[in-house]
């Protein structure tokens, strides 16, 4: 690889990794000063492990004073998560994720947890906006927060019919079902209305769950480029020999079906081999069969 490309890759890498941190910066910022200090739980691992530090701090009376410490019990939970999901993730989303990770439970612990706004309803909605766009934005990057997300991952490895969505929905079935019982019914209303919007917020931003279908038409052998998307995107391929009615000339058709945040990643890697290659892609198809889901 030429240094200019290795500079290229090197600074997109580092752009992505900056929008994690940015990304982490805003969840943390939602949660600590709208959902937190408001005495509401957020979903996922993270909202149990908020429980578990209410239990820590109410129930058990350890002396703890103006600190949260759910994101270092966070960050300690994600440590085994990540170690399983090590051989199943891809390098670069495991060294984005950890990044990520390591960067939400920073801010998690030095935002301070204060009301900055006194209505409930309002705080779960500013709330639910500013970490969905926050986690949205890391997920854009091609990581994740850790927690669900990553079991999520993996399950859809075991079970090509389960998703990230509906391991989100079992842990919060848990988590809301243990508020009921140790909190009040209010407390559980907020709580599930900004995960409401979280997720909502998360889909506007993300666009993992737009598939795509790409055409690729090129004149070149295209041995080089393919291994790359393999390696790169982990996408099957279906390649077409075809003949130019109008010039006769040979050329190839390549054929792949990616979500629609891996595009960049596709187009950047087919003009990398053929500057003049033609790329048509058609949105919003409907996928069956062995197709890959991903973060």
């Amino acid at each position: 690889m030429k240094a200019k490309e290795v500079a290229k890759l090197l600074t997109q890498e580092g752009e992505r990794i900056a929008g994690c941190i940015v990304g982490a910066a805003l969840y943390a910022l939602g949660v600590n000063m709208f959902i937190v200090s408001s005495g509401f739980y957020t979903g996922g691992i993270l909202g149990i492990c908020q429980v578990i530090r209410t239990l820590l701090v109410d129930y058990l009376n350890l002396p703890i004073h103006d600190f949260d410490i759910a994101g270092i019990i966070y960050y300690l939970v994600n440590i085994p998560i990540l170690f399983l999901a090590f051989t199943r993730i891809g390098r670069k989303f495991f060294a984005k994720t950890l990044i990520t990770v390591t960067a939400m439970s920073f801010f998690l612990s030095i935002y301070p947890v204060q009301s900055i706004i006194s209505d409930r309803i309002a705080c779960s909605i500013v709330g639910g906006i500013l970490a969905g766009i926050g986690t949205g934005i890391t997920l854009r990057m091609g990581a994740s927060s850790g927690g669900a997300d990553i079991l999520g991952v993996m399950l859809i490895r075991w079970k090509q019919n389960f998703s990230v969505g509906k391991m989100n929905l079992l842990v919060n079935l848990v988590l809301y079902a243990t508020c009921l019982f140790l909190f009040d019914v209010e407390t559980v209303i907020y709580s599930v209305i900004y995960a409401a919007v979280y997720a909502t917020a998360v889909d506007r931003i993300h666009i993992q769950n737009i598939n795509i279908e790409a055409h690729i038409i090129t004149k070149i052998h295209t041995g080089a480029m393919e291994k790359e998307i393999f390696e790169e995107l982990n996408r099957g391929i279906t390649r077409w020999e075809t003949q130019g009615a109008y010039t006769n000339e040979i050329s190839h058709i390549l054929y792949i079906t990616l979500s629609k945040y891996e595009l960049h990643r596709l187009k950047a890697i087919v003009h990398k081999y053929d500057p003049y290659a033609f790329i048509v892609t058609n949105e919003g198809v409907q996928i069956e069969g062995h197709y890959l889901k991903k973060l």
